[in-house]
């Protein structure tokens, strides 16, 4: 599975971003997805996963209520909503793939990983 994220760039706080993260290779399914970010110099960390049937979510503490996990099986796509953007969730936003049938939390569970978006929010 090859992944590609894209649909970052630069907000102002308080505004709002969509990020894709389009599939291809293998089948897109049974894969759950997620995305993470890592701002500099920290830790990649979970923001978002979701089932393959999308019947699941999960999400950070921090980003829970401004950020939406979605996925478009039929496309082959996983979308990430962000809204209420502050500038603490600048960071490269990363989408990853597992062979897995629940919303993944570990990062390390994943199997295939995209390039990563850059998402910059201004004060």
């Amino acid at each position: 599975v090859q992944l590609q994220a894209y649909g970052g760039g630069l907000v102002q706080a308080g505004g709002s971003l969509r990020l894709s993260c389009a599939a291809s290779g293998r089948t897109f399914s049974p894969y759950a997805m997620g995305w993470f970010r890592q701002a500099p110099g920290k830790e990649r960390v979970f923001v978002a996963a979701i089932t393959w049937s999308a019947g699941s979510t999960l999400y950070a503490d921090s980003v829970k209520g401004r950020f939406t996990i979605s996925r478009d099986n039929a496309k082959n796509t996983v979308f990430l909503q962000m809204t209420s953007l502050k500038p603490e969730d600048t960071a490269v936003y990363y989408c990853a793939a597992v062979r897995a049938l629940v919303a993944v939390y570990y990062s390390g569970s994943y199997d295939y990983w995209g390039q990563g978006t850059q998402v910059t929010v201004s004060s």
